[in-house]
């Protein structure tokens, strides 16, 4: 897909469905919100029990004859000012284990949601050539963001005036594509992304495909499959889904695949002097091209 260039008129930047076109996943957006806030807890809250709290061990009346309650002592949890049965503790633990799959999954779904709301805008850069707060905020005015707005830029791009004609705004915030969490993108209104930080933000997400292909399976079997049903057989990591080979295989021999099978081999018991032991399990793909589709190893190699 093509994204617009702001104030450029025909322009536009290339971006990746895989990133900016994809299906919103609302539960996934809120499991990784709420993962996120609760990582970002620090459990530093404590309280009282009845043995920290400041009291007296002296008995507040005798046991019968008053008409009240019996009492021992001040401390009671029963009392106004007495601890905590079950106090919180210094030493709690509010993180949540969130995959990076998923992580990675709900940030593309948050992009593609704000692309398709019209919220996600790509300029050709941004830069202050003062640091000078007044004439940046006139520099956003002119661009049309008067809202609150989030500003993405490339690691390069990002010098010491534009963090302090920035940092006095109320509502903007600069950041690189590593540092724009999901919670950023949902809160403000718009958000501006420069040319080279949306090529960053799909170098981020495609990290993931390079690691998947293992490498490709030659051999005399491999070979005749391949010529016979346009298929070609690789070596994935155990983890691997066929929506992932199939995006891997596009991206790195850029073909358009048809599709993929998984199978899971298990590995042969062998015997290591008087132990038995256990080769690793691979799991390979089948990846059948579409027609006129080629990969050519040798030329991918030069």
């Amino acid at each position: 897909m093509e994204l617009n260039v702001l104030n450029e008129q025909g322009k536009t930047v290339e971006a990746a469905d895989a990133v900016f076109g994809r299906e919103y996943n609302e539960a996934l957006v809120h499991q990784i919100v709420v993962a996120f806030q609760a990582n970002a807890r620090l459990g530093t809250r404590a309280q009282l029990n009845r043995r920290d709290v400041h009291h007296s061990t002296k008995k507040p009346w005798r046991q019968k004859g008053t008409g009240r309650a019996r009492s021992g002592m001040t401390s009671s949890p029963l009392w106004r000012s007495g601890g905590r049965a079950f106090p919180n503790t210094p030493d709690e633990n509010f993180s949540q284990k969130l995959n990076k799959k998923m992580f990675r999954a709900g940030m593309a779904s948050i992009y593609s949601k704000l692309v398709a709301d019209a919220r996600f805008v790509v300029v050709e850069t941004i830069k202050a050539d003062l640091p000078k707060t007044k004439a940046f905020a006139s520099q956003l005015k002119t661009l049309g963001l008067t809202a609150r707005t989030l500003i993405i830029v490339d690691e390069s791009e990002l010098d010491d005036n534009l963090i302090l004609a920035s940092r006095n705004l109320k509502d903007v915030l600069v950041v690189t594509p590593r540092f724009a969490d999901p919670l950023c993108l949902i809160y403000f209104d718009k958000v501006v992304a420069t040319k080279a930080a949306v090529a960053q933000i799909q170098e981020m997400n495609q990290e993931r495909l390079m690691k998947v292909l293992v490498g490709p399976i030659v051999s005399e079997k491999s070979t005749m499959i391949g010529e016979k049903h346009n298929q070609y057989s690789f070596v994935v990591v155990p983890d691997a889904k066929k929506s992932e080979v199939k995006a891997a295989v596009e991206l790195l021999f850029k073909v358009q695949v048809s599709s993929v099978q998984i199978l899971n081999l298990k590995g042969k018991q062998k015997r290591f002097g008087r132990f038995m032991g256990k080769r690793n399990d691979v799991r390979k793909a089948y990846v059948s091209l579409a027609k006129d589709q080629e990969i050519k190893f040798e030329q991918e190699v030069m």
